[in-house]
């Protein structure tokens, strides 16, 4: 007992007050819950909030962001539906510009990490730098410094497997693919097949340029990613 300007008051212990309280909580919830089935409806029970959904992040170029075609062609539309069908907890942030380098790319990263903090990053670059002939080695710098800067943030990254047209000779067609796979070895990150597998030989499925795909080919892009993709963000979902 302590007195007060209005008497003596009793006061309870921290621990009791908390009992006291959650149980003047439990029975107001089983009240709402006796009055909505008194209603004839289902019980009120609380709400809760459902888990947050994980960010994909692509960063790419013209072959992610729909160069030519309908926003919802897009493999990356393609992969946000696909995730909602197979109720996997993650929205997509489509970051890809039609023309983009690697080093365009790196120079973005840092903001779109701090701007979705990602779960994880699909990295699609390197085809301009190969049609514009930028060194392999700046590629390979660029990419290497994506992927460091996407791990350093605690998110997760795929590299996705590039190829040039065979007009460019076989020679420098060879040196621009194996960039991509001595850039996964390097990091440590997945390596995705080619993304225009069975897609860049076929006229139907490619644009008059025969660098873009048509809109039909976009669930084709996305079943040369899918494996790669579902492996890993079925990883990283059992390490939460």
């Amino acid at each position: 007992m302590v007195s007060s300007p209005c008497g003596p008051v009793t006061v309870l212990p921290s621990s009791s007050v908390y009992r006291i309280i959650n149980s003047l909580l439990l029975r107001w919830c089983l009240l709402l819950a006796t009055i909505g089935v008194a209603a004839g409806g289902p019980p009120i029970l609380p709400a809760f909030a459902a888990p947050p959904q994980r960010q994909i992040v692509i960063l790419g170029d013209s072959l992610s962001a729909g160069y030519g075609i309908a926003l919802d062609e897009t493999w990356v539309a393609g992969l946000t539906r696909r995730l909602a069908g197979q109720d996997l907890p993650y929205r997509v942030t489509n970051a890809s510009i039609s023309g983009e380098t690697s080093s365009g790319g790196l120079s973005r990263l840092p903001q779109l990490l701090e701007t979705f903090a990602p779960d994880l990053v699909v990295i699609e670059l390197g085809a301009n730098d190969g049609l514009r002939g930028i060194s392999l080695e700046e590629l390979r710098r660029n990419l290497v410094a994506s992927i460091e800067l996407v791990q350093a943030s605690g998110a997760g990254a795929v590299l996705v497997g590039m190829e040039l047209p065979p007009n460019y000779g076989p020679a420098y067609q060879a040196a621009f693919r194996s960039v991509f796979a001595d850039v996964a070895e390097t990091t440590g990150v997945p390596l995705t097949p080619f993304i225009l597998n069975g897609i860049a030989t076929n006229n139907d499925l490619m644009q008059d340029d025969g660098l873009h795909p048509r809109g039909g080919a976009g669930e084709r892009i996305l079943d040369n990613l899918w494996p790669t993709l579902r492996a890993v963000l079925e990883e990283r979902s059992g390490e939460s």
